[in-house]
């Protein structure tokens, strides 16, 4: 089993953050990992992905040209990232932020309403923990409960209230998720 990831959005929108999770819940799972984050040199509101791959074999390289799996946040990443797809492969999209529909057939396409559910729950900023956990349902590739105990190990000084609203994110993508 070898899984190419990408995770893509605006800076600010934590994907980083998002893509060392990931990485954190897979090792937790026994499974090799690389994780490479890229931001453009604007910071927040810029151009971001995080490539990680997932594998129970030993990895050659962390760059990935046609992801398995494309995580995307916001319409920029998914005009970016769609095409580059494996063919087969599979697109996780934030339908909050992206309302048009794919162009290729051939992809599965998970959705998730992320910036509208973390809005519900008490912060916009938890968006990225709602795609990741739709993540976990839709791919099995990690679960629901390394992300919980990576999100404690990779944030140990993390308040409770914080913790609390990052897991109850997780959860919710979890259980909202969908595939067309």
């Amino acid at each position: 089993m070898l899984s190419k990831i990408i995770l893509a959005g605006f800076g600010g929108q934590g994907i980083i953050v998002a893509g060392k999770l990931l990485a954190s819940a897979a090792m937790k799972l026994g499974k090799n990992v690389t994780h490479f984050p890229s931001y453009g040199a604007e910071m927040r509101g810029g151009t971001c992905n995080c490539s990680v791959v997932i594998s129970d074999k030993q990895i050659s390289s962390p760059i990935i040209n046609e992801p398995d799996v494309a995580i995307v946040l916001n319409k920029p990443s998914k005009d970016k990232y769609e095409p580059k797809c494996k063919t087969n492969g599979m697109l996780i999209l934030n339908k909050s932020l992206i309302k048009d529909e794919t162009k290729r057939t051939d992809l599965k396409v998970g959705y998730i309403d992320a910036s509208e559910i973390a809005e519900r729950i008490g912060n916009s900023k938890v968006a990225n923990m709602v795609i990741l956990g739709a993540f976990a349902k839709i791919t099995s590739l990690v679960n629901i409960n390394s992300l919980i105990d990576s999100l404690k190990d990779v944030f140990p000084t993390m308040p409770d209230k914080l913790l609390d609203l990052n897991i109850k994110a997780l959860q919710e993508g979890f259980n909202l998720a969908y595939v067309i």
